[in-house]
């Protein structure tokens, strides 16, 4: 399975010892359709500077020892090295939460039997029913996003010694699948700046945790959940009368690494879901 890693280092938000790789960022583009053509990667392969370009002209470009052609890439194997003991030398703690962020305070109980009563209590005024992503909002997102939203996870492992990160856990996995399913719009009006949207993504698209890579995911589902988000962001924005829906979606893509170009705001544009 092919994956590409993001900028989050071990630990992470998901233990509360988030910490985040300074590294720059390659421009990644996919050129199979015109869709996918308008969906780029700004995303650090690996640790060894090695960056990943998707070729627009036909001819080959070396990726470690795998070869990419027009298109896709056949085979990218990007599995994770073993691990060592010590961080990467640019690795630097995580920001702190940001000032007045409001947070979502969820128990192992409430993970356990899938209740979302303390989201609710937090975001339901802000829909018209549970699930609805565009309609008739009760109360306008600005508040949401002048002080964002985080999570508190209290959740004690029944073995003291399991090593996996809450990311890993398929009960809180569970949990966040079935909040995104209620409120499908949150990614935007997360804590980006104190990891809050890659903690979220970790808890919905498959990836790997490496000491020395940091959070690694697989780059099609990241890619998939994007779009997702896209297409649900977009009319929620829309419908409340958020100035440039696209300018706060693309700064939402670039903290995990992605990137949407303006033609493809045009193209959903044309054909926006019924009201």
């Amino acid at each position: 399975m092919a994956y590409s890693s993001a900028t989050i280092l071990p630990g992470s938000p998901l233990t509360g010892h988030h910490r985040i790789q300074s590294s720059s960022l390659s421009s990644i583009s996919a050129a199979s359709s015109r869709v996918s053509s308008s969906i780029h990667w700004n995303s650090h392969v690996g640790t060894s500077g090695r960056s990943l370009s998707w070729n627009n002209g036909g001819a080959c470009n070396k990726v470690g020892s795998s070869r990419v052609r027009s298109g896709r890439p056949r085979e990218v194997d990007f599995t994770l090295a073993e691990e060592e003991e010590e961080v990467g030398p640019n690795v630097v703690p995580a920001p702190p939460p940001s000032t007045g962020r409001i947070d979502i305070v969820v128990n192992k109980a409430a993970i356990r039997e899938l209740d979302l009563s303390a989201a609710h209590a937090v975001l339901r005024k802000y829909v018209h029913q549970v699930g609805d992503n565009i309609s008739e909002p009760a109360a306008a997102p600005d508040e949401l996003f002048d002080r964002t939203i985080g999570f508190v996870i209290e959740y004690e492992r029944d073995d003291p010694f399991d090593p996996r990160e809450l990311s890993e856990m398929p009960d809180i996995r569970l949990w966040f699948v079935r909040l995104d399913a209620a409120y499908p719009w949150l990614p935007i009006v997360l804590d980006w700046k104190a990891g809050e949207l890659a903690r979220y993504a970790a808890m919905l698209v498959p990836h790997q945790m490496s000491k020395k890579q940091g959070l690694v995911f697989n780059p099609e589902a990241l890619e998939l959940f994007a779009m997702n988000k896209v297409f649900s962001i977009h009319p929620w924005l829309k419908a409340r009368g958020v100035k440039s829906p696209h300018t706060k979606l693309t700064n939402m893509l670039r903290m995990i690494g992605l990137g949407v170009s303006k033609e493809f705001y045009a193209l959903i544009n044309r054909y926006p879901p019924p009201a």
